[in-house]
């Protein structure tokens, strides 16, 4: 009887952490686009450090 409980219990844990993982995940995912925007923008950064110092 306690078993049983014990692991509907553990079983509805796993559930909720699970479900928070996945929203946290979504929430806080950043938009593809501004990471090549960044990306495009450290690469030109770095360009133009090389073509100063040359």
């Amino acid at each position: 009887m306690v078993a049983k409980i014990w692991k509907k219990l553990l079983l509805f844990i796993l559930l909720i952490a699970c479900l928070f993982n996945v929203v946290i995940k979504m929430v806080s995912k950043s938009s593809l686009q501004d990471e090549l925007q960044s990306s495009a923008q450290y690469i030109e950064q770095q360009q133009t450090k090389n073509e100063i110092s040359k």
